[in-house]
């Protein structure tokens, strides 16, 4: 029933466009009441929207998981990812989708405030795992903007080709670049030595720190 609203609804925007188009319209042309319409969806803007309240769930539920030995910025990502995925199950509907959002600016706007659900939660991920920081509650947020601006750089290109090829292609080397930039200070090695130490004990020391496991890591390595 809800597939069969959201196809009813996207050929009368294709055919009527969206702002001639009515709910009654729409469950007319699926053959059903307007109840069952409002048993799936708030409004006309959640149609245009239907997998986004799913998607943000399974977002949520893959930041609540563990992820031994990735560090935040890589979990969350990996978490854009989920979303990505979801926009790669049906191309034809994607592609779809981004045209008529395009085209209305009501629908941008719907959009505009959906992708700030994803960022809020992405956020609110990174606020825990930065928390013991100085600088935890802005570097969360940061990371969080731009962890949703490089998936939808890479997501809008994908969309304006037309859905060809694979979306990880498009979106991937945009989340790497983010990775890259906002490395987990954890993951950061620190080594304090006399300036005239040969630069080849240098390097021996930083591969050793960065070859130990996290727990056996040693603190500053002070000569």
């Amino acid at each position: 029933m809800r597939d069969l609203l959201v196809a009813a609804a996207f050929d009368l925007f294709t055919e009527h466009g969206y702002e001639n188009t009515t709910i009654d319209d729409i469950v007319r042309l699926a053959g059903v009441g307007r109840r069952s319409f409002f048993r799936y969806f708030p409004s006309k803007e959640d149609v245009v929207f239907p997998d986004h309240e799913r998607a943000l769930a399974d977002m949520v539920g893959y930041l609540d998981q563990d992820h031994p030995g990735q560090d935040a910025v890589t979990v969350a990502c990996g978490a854009a990812r989920v979303v990505m995925r979801m926009y790669a199950e049906n191309p034809a509907f994607s592609v779809r989708r981004y045209a008529l959002t395009r085209k209305v600016p009501a629908l941008k706007a719907y959009e505009i405030s959906v992708v700030w659900r994803y960022e809020r939660a992405l956020a609110g991920y990174l606020e825990r795992r930065f928390a013991a920081l100085p600088d935890g509650g802005a570097r969360a947020h940061a990371v969080a903007a731009g962890v949703v601006a490089a998936h939808n750089y890479g997501l809008r290109s994908w969309l304006r080709s037309g859905g060809s090829g694979e979306v990880a292609a498009s979106v991937d080397p945009a989340l790497d670049l983010v990775r890259r930039t906002w490395r987990d200070p954890e993951d950061t090695v620190v080594l304090i030595t006399r300036a005239d130490t040969p630069l080849w004990q240098v390097v021996q020391r930083v591969e050793t720190a960065l070859r130990a496991p996290d727990q056996d890591r040693p603190g500053p390595a002070r000569d």
